[in-house]
């Protein structure tokens, strides 16, 4: 039986939303934010130009069937929704690998304001420039995760019917995706292994996948997944504090 509460994990991105206007937050929220806009450009640009030829590779793969191919407009959205659910967590995890030092920190500074500690910023540069190292083996291994599951949930998307419901399963991946990729954020300041924290997340699964919907949402829409970044990395550290930090106590 799934454990948590669907609906308070939807609030939390909210939450993030607010906590990055907070002054002691924001020069780390703008750093990242500079850097998505530039990476967002490149990914835009090659979406622009390889999106029509991925759908049609995709429908390539149909069989010549007549009923079949009377749907092919069905099948155009169901590929669509699937090649931008990828583009989106692509874009995720490219950022994410590029800005994961400045996200560990501020993650370290969201939880320090909202448990109330002091927040020192003195020797952030310091901090930043020595968690490189550990910081982008923690996203390798999210990406080592997440690629052999994409994969085998593209190969359903090209079996004929079976690939109805391959859109369905594509989002409600990333929204589990999307739950670790940031909650891992705090969990790493913690020293919570990746493998312990996907246990903690599956603890609470429904407050996971609710928090990992509307990031999984906001990410698929221009300009909006330049600052959800960092709002899930605020929102997931509320997350971590409300939800699993007490389990470790």
């Amino acid at each position: 039986m799934l454990k948590g509460n669907f609906f308070r994990g939807l609030g939390y991105l909210g939450e993030g939303f607010r906590l990055i206007r907070q002054p002691g937050l924001r020069l780390f929220v703008v750093i990242p934010i500079v850097i998505n806009i530039f990476l967002f450009g490149i990914m835009f640009y090659f979406m622009a130009e390889g999106f029509a030829a991925l759908i049609a590779m995709a429908m390539g793969f149909l069989p010549d069937w007549t009923w079949l191919q009377a749907l092919d407009w069905l099948f155009w959205i169901l590929y669509g929704a699937v090649i931008l659910l990828m583009l989106a967590y692509g874009f995720v995890i490219v950022a994410n690998l590029i800005g994961s030092p400045f996200y560990g920190y501020l993650a370290e500074l969201t939880e320090k304001h909202l448990t109330g500690q002091e927040i020192n910023t003195d020797d952030s540069w310091a901090l930043i420039i020595k968690d490189i190292p550990r910081a982008l083996w923690r996203e390798v291994q999210k990406i080592l995760y997440y690629l052999p599951r994409a994969i085998g949930l593209f190969i359903i998307g090209l079996i004929p019917v079976v690939n109805l419901v391959a859109a369905v399963l594509w989002f409600l991946f990333n929204c589990w995706m999307m739950a670790l990729q940031y909650v891992d954020f705090p969990a790493d300041n913690h020293k919570v292994s990746f493998p312990a924290l996907r246990r903690l997340l599956g603890d609470t699964r429904l407050s996971a996948l609710g928090f990992g919907l509307p990031v999984a949402l906001a990410a698929m829409v221009p300009v909006l997944n330049l600052v959800v970044v960092p709002a899930a990395v605020c929102g997931a550290t509320a997350y971590w504090v409300r939800e699993n930090g007490p389990a470790l106590k």
